[in-house]
């Protein structure tokens, strides 16, 4: 098992012990991020003029208020959040909050993120062009589709067969043939094809995933949020170094609950 340190290297009952007490944690802070070195051109954020789309002005908005002004700094990640049209994501009912900043009902118990901890995750992931990135939780494939902006191809999980369905027929008619769907349950990744340079977990196990851990490569970052269902989590950033994970504590979040056999420590 790969040895779990704080990012002042503490050991792993410490951590386990950090993550009972911050389930007691406030609102999500703010934090100074570094973005990633930029290997490529930042996106050029779209007009109305150019793409005929309505909503361009207030997906411009909701970057300049609720991501830039709160201290997200990757231009290529708020570039890319400028251009992702959020409400094609969105049911038919939500589509007037589609790009507002709260998490909306996607069906079968199961919600969109908001778009800052959207940002926020995405951002943390530390991406680079060409990466490796696996998600777990599909949802309705926002999130996906970001990351896909950034790195061309992202491997996909969802453990609900009909939101996996959905997303997948949305990724083909927006033109994303580079997003692999799957259906099964995300805690155990998806091994054959690891390692990846970068794992996101878009819904709360009460643990970190072991198997998520092992199928990181040398360098690679775990982003996910961890905790008991029905309450607060804590958003975690885990950097892999060889043996060892840094583990970033980011404060309280609230997601759904992953579900499935291995959270609940069955076997696959």
């Amino acid at each position: 098992m790969t040895a779990i340190r704080s990012v002042r290297c503490l050991p792993f009952l410490l951590l386990l012990l950090a993550l009972v007490l911050s389930q007691c944690a406030g609102p999500l802070p703010s934090p100074s991020i570094t973005p990633a070195a930029t290997a490529s051109p930042t996106p050029e954020p779209p007009t109305p003029a150019a793409t005929g789309d309505p909503y361009v002005a207030r997906r411009l908005r909701m970057v300049e208020e609720t991501m830039r002004r709160r201290g997200l700094k990757d231009e290529r990640v708020l570039a890319v959040m400028a251009k992702v049209p959020r409400h094609e994501f969105v049911l038919p009912r939500y589509l007037d909050q589609a790009y507002d900043d709260h998490p909306l009902p996607i069906g079968y118990g199961q919600t969109i993120s908001q778009p800052y901890i959207v940002a926020l995750m995405t951002e943390l992931l530390q991406l680079q062009p060409g990466d490796k990135v696996l998600e777990i939780g599909t949802g309705s494939g926002y999130q996906a589709a970001v990351l896909a902006e950034l790195v061309g191809e992202v491997w996909t999980i969802e453990i609900i067969p009909e939101l996996s369905q959905q997303a997948a027929e949305r990724f083909r008619r927006l033109g994303y043939d580079k997003i692999h769907t799957r259906v099964a349950d995300g805690y155990y990744g998806w091994p054959e094809e690891a390692p990846f340079d970068a794992i996101i977990v878009t819904a709360a196990p009460d643990h970190i995933p072991q198997p998520l851990v092992d199928q990181l490569a040398d360098g690679g970052r775990l982003v996910l949020p961890v905790g008991p269902p029905g309450g607060y989590q804590t958003l975690w950033q885990l950097i892999k170094e060889g043996d060892e994970i840094k583990a970033f504590n980011l404060g309280g979040v609230r997601f759904v609950p992953m579900v499935g056999a291995g959270q609940r420590g069955s076997a696959p």
